[in-house]
């Protein structure tokens, strides 16, 4: 279990360990090194994702670890409530940005249009404050899109 605390509140995060061995541990180190501590929600899309994990409130993306391999056919599906890891159009390219998903997001899963998007865990508390981050207003702020204007910040990550 990891808690997001962050400026509009906290929320809790179950992890598929079983299902995503590899997303997983990834995802437990960048919390154990305090990696997304100061990082933004900076990619808030109303009744799809909100995407967070890679971005300092001033837009500069941070230094990753190397990428992971895609674990999207362990037969987890993107439904709301769930988190997935972002990748490019690369298949096995995801490092640190994760997303939640705001509805059903068939089209992210395996095999629906790609290879789909990894689901590593689900929000098990809280998915009141992803619902308000999912309604922050938002613009664009250099090439980045759907970016909120007030940031929403991850103040700390940590197990619980």
């Amino acid at each position: 279990m990891v808690i997001f605390s962050t400026s509009l509140g906290e929320i809790t995060i179950e992890l598929f360990q079983e299902q995503a061995p590899i997303t997983v541990a990834n995802f437990l180190q960048y919390v154990d090194e305090g990696y997304f501590d100061g990082t933004i929600f900076h990619r808030v899309i109303p009744g799809f994702v909100i995407q967070g994990g890679g971005h300092t409130q001033d837009m500069r993306a941070k230094e990753t670890h190397a990428p992971i391999k895609n674990e999207a056919d362990n037969g987890e599906k993107n439904l709301r409530g769930t988190l997935s890891m972002a990748r490019t159009r690369e298949v096995d390219s995801a490092t640190s940005q994760f997303f939640v998903n705001l509805k059903d997001n068939t089209v992210l899963d395996h095999g629906q249009r790609d290879f789909g998007y990894a689901v590593f865990g689900r929000v098990s508390q809280g998915m009141d404050i992803v619902d308000l981050i999912a309604a922050v207003t938002t613009t664009s702020r250099g090439p980045h899109q759907d970016v909120p204007i007030e940031p929403v910040v991850i103040l700390s990550a940590r197990r619980g």
